[in-house]
């Protein structure tokens, strides 16, 4: 980020289009792992991939931007890596615990990463914004049940994966942030260049097999189209905002993830989920007071 961004205060519509990018990761979280129920999770990332690799593309040719430099290509190709790991790892959660605590505890680590990584390199946001900060790592922490009630359903060795995508994402979201704000979408065109051959290597490792559903295909490439959009919104997001207060607005994800669970799969949530719940929206409201 240009260091003239740290000194001027974030704009509204950063902060907007961050809330957007987390409402959307949430919804493509939620197909991705129902598509993951039906099919291994390597094979429903690699079919979203690869569509949205296509999508960005195309939407590339379009636009008419100039091949960008090397390094931002090379910040792509290296978010692109760290996304993949961060979906497999959150697809395979998906199939093997709770929607409503895998979720939010990849947000946890997907959001104190870039905040780090943003204070460390001079970020300073207002009081006000480090605690809605604070807020909105407890709120995601409250949902996932690493305080309050104890989900016996998912396993400790799921929420480590969770936790893993999490840091996968955490890296995508700073990758990204240094990446040239004049390359339009090349930077997400270089991550699909990158995370499509791995996955498929990874496909070919494990031997993974596409399942007999077609719905989870269909939901597999939903949640493709939805996390490349989602990625858009929040690459226009952190290009006008600071990593630190986009990252942590982006990663409240969860939110939608989990009132799709609640209302489709029935998953139950808890009073220490929905108190969670509000603290993110008050977080939310905190983090777009900050001034930079």
């Amino acid at each position: 980020m240009p260091v003239s961004a740290v000194s001027v205060r974030l704009p509204r519509m950063s902060i907007l289009l961050a809330l957007s990018s987390a409402i959307v990761y949430g919804v493509a979280d939620y197909c991705g792992g129902r598509a993951s129920r039906f099919h291994p999770s390597a094979i429903v990332t690699v079919v979203g991939q690869v569509v949205s690799f296509v999508l960005i593309s195309l939407a590339v040719l379009a636009i008419g931007t100039p091949f960008p430099s090397t390094a931002t290509m090379a910040w792509g190709l290296f978010a692109g890596a760290a996304g993949a790991i961060g979906l497999a790892s959150l697809y395979y959660a998906f199939a093997a615990g709770a929607m409503t605590v895998v979720a939010p505890i990849s947000a946890v680590a997907g959001a104190v990463l870039p905040v780090m990584v943003g204070v460390a390199t001079g970020e300073r946001p207002e009081v006000i914004a480090y605690v809605g900060i604070g807020l909105a790592i407890g709120a995601v922490a409250l949902v996932s049940g690493a305080v309050g009630e104890h989900h016996s359903a998912t396993p400790r060795s799921i929420m480590a994966i969770a936790l893993l995508a999490g840091v996968g994402f955490g890296v995508l979201f700073v990758a990204l942030d240094r990446t040239d704000p004049g390359s339009g979408l090349w930077p997400l065109v270089a991550a699909r260049a990158s995370s499509v051959p791995l996955l498929l290597a990874i496909v070919a490792v494990t031997g993974a097999r596409v399942g007999t559903q077609r719905r989870g295909l269909r939901l597999a490439v939903v949640a493709g189209a939805l996390d490349m959009a989602a990625n858009v919104l929040y690459l226009a997001a952190v290009r006008d905002g600071l990593l630190s207060l986009v990252a942590v607005v982006s990663s409240l994800y969860p939110a939608s993830t989990v009132m799709l669970a609640f209302a489709i799969d029935h998953e139950r949530v808890n009073r220490w989920q929905v108190l969670g719940m509000v603290l993110a929206a008050v977080a939310l409201v905190l983090v777009t007071l900050g001034r930079a």
